[in-house]
């Protein structure tokens, strides 16, 4: 009838200065008497911990996304980072008192509409001719393996302070980096060094999703092949990591980066995806989203963080 984990993360409740349970997998029926029980009982191991708050979904490392999907039900779920939920979920969450902690957008990028401004463009065009900012692709696995754990270093200075995520150690992030390699293309994968410093990064995937699911959950030599083809030939692209240090953002660098996107979506000959997914962007980062907005990402999915005293 229903079903939780729940979780005790000391390093995030340090890190953000909380004193929270965090819970994660949370499925239940539609009703009341059981949504009831189920978090009464949350609120209850959380307490036995000497912690005030249930917060989630939320769950523990960066390959996985959290929340509770609030709008974009029409949209298939991404392979990567992406709850899906009945919409019921948000009414019993509010209903027992839940409160929004924070929502995490995800931006849907056609190749048709998402345009660069000139003016950016020139920018990132001098920002190139400079020659101490760079742009690093790769064409073997290889190479990306040996640059993984200089970009894996900027993980915790770029993203770290948002509100789904706390600082990784050191085993965390190779397990991270193994959990991508698994899937990545090096073809999609960018990284931008200033004076061959690791700076900023830009993370593409091949979205598995539909071969995924005409493999059933099964895994059989049809499906495998189903599998290889959609990787080489996706019908959509997953964008789930973007990122430059703070300090070089205002001398190019994010007009770099935008310019490495346009870039990624549209001038690509060998790629002939109909779309690209920008997934779990944290509200908090309005410049960002405000940006994308302008170069013509649509907002198609929102997955809500709550919080509830206990």
């Amino acid at each position: 009838m229903a079903r939780v984990m729940m979780i005790h993360n000391d390093r995030y409740n340090q890190h953000h200065g909380t004193q929270a349970a965090h819970f994660y997998y949370t499925d239940f029926l539609e009703d009341d008497a059981v949504v009831d029980a189920l978090f009464t009982a949350m609120a209850r191991w959380a307490r036995t911990r000497g912690l005030r708050e249930i917060m989630g979904p939320l769950f523990m490392g960066a390959t996985v996304g959290g929340g509770v999907l609030i709008q974009g039900f029409e949209h298939t779920a991404a392979m990567t980072m992406m709850p899906y939920n009945h919409a019921y979920y948000r009414d019993q969450y509010e209903r027992i008192g839940c409160r929004k902690r924070f929502d995490l957008y995800s931006l849907f990028v056609d190749p048709e509409t998402f345009v660069l401004p000139e003016r950016v463009e020139r920018m990132a065009e001098r920002v190139r001719a400079r020659g101490r900012m760079k742009v690093l692709q790769f064409s073997r696995k290889s190479e990306l393996k040996a640059m993984a754990y200089r970009v894996a270093d900027l993980y915790n200075p770029t993203l770290a302070e948002h509100g789904e995520n706390y600082p990784l150690t050191e085993a965390e992030l190779r397990q991270l980096i193994r959990e991508l390699l698994l899937i990545a293309r090096p073809d999609l994968e960018k990284v931008i060094t200033y004076d061959d410093e690791v700076v900023g990064y830009l993370l593409a995937f091949p979205d598995l999703t539909p071969a995924l699911q005409r493999n059933d959950g099964r895994i059989t030599p049809a499906g495998i092949v189903r599998l290889l083809r959609a990787k080489k030939r996706p019908a959509r692209i997953i964008l789930n990591g973007m990122g430059i240090l703070e300090r070089y953002q205002r001398i190019g660098g994010n007009a770099l980066i935008y310019s490495e996107l346009t870039r990624t979506v549209r001038n690509s000959p060998d790629y002939d995806f109909r779309m690209a997914e920008m997934v779990q962007i944290n509200e908090h980062t309005d410049l960002m989203l405000s940006d994308l907005r302008k170069l013509g990402a649509q907002p198609a999915k929102i997955h809500r963080v709550y919080g509830l005293d206990c």
